[in-house]
């Protein structure tokens, strides 16, 4: 893309990677974190936003005036928010109650439109994520809308393969596994498979909610860690590609992430405490001379009116 109309978006990626000093127990595994939160709207999925507006500007699928529609827990809708508004695109967001206030009005900020599916009591499952999607689709099918629709968009995966390439230069291709929670599963995907082109022998460990185990294959249900856990198998899933799963309650992924704030200065979300929990689990089972690689998903600036920081 043209350098001039990229502006803010330079802004993306090349972000710390630093090592929990606190929470690790004496004998496991080194653990690091990836903090996307440093990325420009304070998460990863920027990465993936400017990758897919991108790719659909370049085939001819979004022209200049279309308005870009997608469904979203938030994180993704402010990130698109985030790279329409840098390239001048409308935004039409289908978002939902049962996701933060903190999220809705970043959204707003940056000139999307928002409109709301409405929960069961804020729950996170199947049938709100299934109706917000199908919603999405209703909007989009007017003239001069493209839907971004990331749980089917392959350009959305390339966006974390320079995550991985990161995560290799900065470990110095000495980490032994990376673990990651699954919404889309496209940086899990994106991020492992840049590591494992350099020829390194990579455990991959994926992680999802213990109240929606759908890909170890449990039933699907409800919980309250925002951004992950769609309640049914992802679309672009590869399950070949992972190694092992692990399941994380939301109380023990709120836990971590207060525990993270409090102890080793880095505040983050739900998914980010989900994604230390297992990476624990990880490091004791591989002892003190390996190294296990997370990410801190995103901001946790946007989850202070939420139930994970709201109490003490």
């Amino acid at each position: 893309m043209d350098r001039r109309t990229v502006g803010a978006l330079a802004g993306i990626g090349n972000t710390p990677l630093v090592e929990l000093v606190r929470v690790v127990p004496e004998g496991s595994a080194r653990v690091m974190v990836k903090l996307e939160f440093a990325n420009p709207t304070g998460s990863m999925k920027d990465r993936m936003a400017r990758t897919a507006i991108e790719g659909a500007i370049r085939d001819g699928r979004l022209q200049p005036g279309d308005t870009v529609v997608e469904y979203t827990a938030g994180t993704t809708g402010i990130s698109l928010a985030f790279v329409c508004a840098a390239l001048g695109y409308p935004l039409h967001i289908v978002f939902s109650d049962a996701f933060s206030m903190e999220k809705r009005r970043t959204m707003l900020a940056f000139g999307a439109t928002v409109e709301d599916v409405l929960s069961d009591a804020g729950q996170i499952n199947e049938k709100l994520i299934k109706c917000m999607i199908a919603r999405a689709g209703e909007v989009s099918a007017a003239p001069g809308r493209w839907w971004c629709d990331q749980l089917n968009n392959h350009d959305a995966i390339a966006g974390y393969v320079p995550l991985g390439e990161e995560i290799w230069t900065q470990t110095d291709g000495r980490l032994d596994a990376f673990v990651h929670t699954v919404g889309t599963a496209h940086s899990i995907h994106g991020a492992a498979s840049a590591i494992r082109a350099h020829g390194t022998e990579l455990h991959v460990t994926a992680v999802e909610p213990a109240e929606s185990a759908v890909l170890s294959g449990g039933p699907t249900g409800s919980h309250k860690i925002e951004g992950i856990g769609i309640g049914f198998i992802p679309p672009l899933w590869e399950p070949d590609q992972v190694d092992d799963i692990q399941t994380v309650a939301t109380s023990e992924a709120m836990a971590m992430a207060r525990r993270l704030a409090r102890e080793e200065g880095l505040f983050a979300g739900a998914s980010s405490g989900a994604n230390v929990v297992a990476a624990l689990r990880v490091a004791k089972r591989l002892g003190p001379d390996a190294t296990v690689v997370t990410i801190l998903c995103d901001s946790g600036l946007r989850y202070l009116s939420t139930e994970l920081y709201s109490q003490p």
